[in-house]
């Protein structure tokens, strides 16, 4: 597809965080956007204030009146939609353009030097950093992000298009789509075990990714995974690694090393192992692309981080709230790690919403591991976002497993008033479903009784 002859680009799924930063794209560029979202949220809301025009009615009646024209039209829905969504439909029906939101960004991208971030964990922050270096050291890019950040406050960046920065999701193979000059894969830990059968072919798709690397390209991958390319970790014998860690007034001080040497009195302030190696994943794919390292080292000192990925809600001596989009054991763990070590000898209380039926099911026992570390454990129903339920995989037979004797079964609307019960100095709220949405409320009433 010529993009160059498309005019008006109409998204089924707009609301998404990666449709809604094609979307942003389009608009840049000077195409005629709009589209369809089951409900409002903040991202559908900054789209409107931006002039995109969204309905919430799936009827095809709703359609703007010059996107019912197939000429020059381009429609992009995402997988997580209904297949017999009338406006989806509709479309199929005239004869319409109709692509995957990642058929369209591997389109965007294949022009460019494009730099793709996979892994079932660290992929977002990962990319996330790696833009913010690149703008920092004076690049021109262009990124598309799995979630805000906050030193853009968008999930999309527009600085050019020498450079391309996306996020290179396994979810419905979709990273399959993609061409990159340099790719990363952070991990290879089962997940979408619904779209996946079993955890290796989850691998398999992973090999695949790392296939479709220019031929002249490079592969930038975490130490130990049986992938070949050069390394990053914080084992000694990775080509890019992390030594000398201290924490200076709640930041991380290290020293890097690099193919050609080291670098030393190293800044960065998002806590938790996790997000060295995210740091240090960014970093290597920027200087294998040949950034100067000296810039990108100052980058990372201001980095401020994404929004729900360890985000600090409140930082006060006698009450801190964090907020993390943690939806994987290992996610948690991480996230645990990070807490105990930037606030050691703290109990912490645990808010977790737990995403899918199927994730729930898969994974319950490192789901009860995890969650069974933290002092007092309070768990929401299962977000069931595009499943139906299944028998007997409730909140109540996931909070059974847990051997911590300090845990129940909470409703959303009652979050605060069951985490005063627990009496602990810091909370965090965990999850990949609705729960972000209770951040402000949370926030302003813990804000207001302390």
């Amino acid at each position: 597809m010529n993009l160059s002859a498309i005019h008006k680009v109409y998204f089924i799924g707009i609301g998404g965080i990666g449709m809604s930063a094609l979307a942003r794209y389009f608009h840049n560029v000077g195409k005629s956007v709009a589209g369809y979202d089951r409900t409002k949220t903040p991202l559908t809301l900054e789209l409107e204030e931006a002039g995109i025009e969204i309905n919430y009615d799936p009827s095809e009646k709703r359609i703007p009146a010059k996107f019912t024209s197939a000429s020059g039209t381009l429609v992009v829905y995402t997988p997580a939609v209904p297949k017999d969504l009338p406006q989806l439909l509709f479309f199929k029906e005239k004869g319409f353009s109709i692509k995957k939101r990642s058929e369209v960004l591997g389109m965007i991208t294949r022009d460019t030097f494009c730099f793709a971030a996979a892994g079932t964990h660290g992929k977002t922050t990962t990319s996330s950093i790696l833009a913010h270096m690149l703008k920092e050291a004076g690049t021109s890019f262009t990124a598309f992000l799995g979630g805000i950040s906050e030193d853009f406050n968008s999930n999309f960046a527009f600085y050019g298009d020498e450079f391309s920065v996306v996020e290179a999701d396994e979810f419905d193979r979709s990273f399959l789509q993609l061409t990159p000059d340099i790719a990363c894969i952070t991990s290879m830990d089962a997940d979408h075990l619904d779209i996946y059968e079993t955890a290796s072919d989850l691998e398999e798709a992973f090999v695949a990714f790392s296939e479709r690397i220019k031929s002249n390209g490079k592969l930038i991958v975490r130490y130990g995974l049986p992938l070949d390319g050069v390394t990053f970790g914080m084992e000694q014998e990775a080509d890019y690694t992390i030594h000398d860690i201290t924490i200076e007034e709640g930041n991380y001080c290290f020293t890097i090393k690099t193919p050609k040497g080291e670098l030393g009195d190293v800044r960065f302030s998002k806590p938790g192992h996790h997000n060295l190696l995210n740091a240090l994943a960014a970093f290597a794919m920027a200087t294998e692309a040949g950034v100067p390292p000296a810039k990108l080292i100052k980058a990372l000192k201001s980095f401020k981080g994404v929004q729900r990925r360890f985000s600090y809600q409140i930082k006060e001596k006698d009450c801190v709230f964090i907020d993390d989009y943690a939806h994987h054991p290992t996610e948690i763990e991480a996230v645990h790690q990070a807490i105990s070590e930037m606030h050691p000898d703290h109990s912490i209380t645990v808010v977790f919403q737990p995403h899918l039926f199927s994730r729930t099911k898969d994974f319950a026992e490192g789901f009860a591991t995890s969650l069974g570390k933290f002092d007092c454990i309070l768990l929401l129903e299962i977000y069931p976002a595009r499943e139906t339920p299944i028998p007997g995989i409730t909140a109540t037979w996931l909070l059974e497993k847990i051997h911590n004797p300090n845990k129940r079964l909470i409703e959303k609307e009652n979050i605060v008033d069951e985490v005063k019960k627990c009496a602990t100095e810091i909370l965090v709220t965990l999850g990949a479903g609705d729960i972000g949405l209770e951040v402000p409320r949370i926030k302003k009433e813990l804000a207001y009784a302390s």
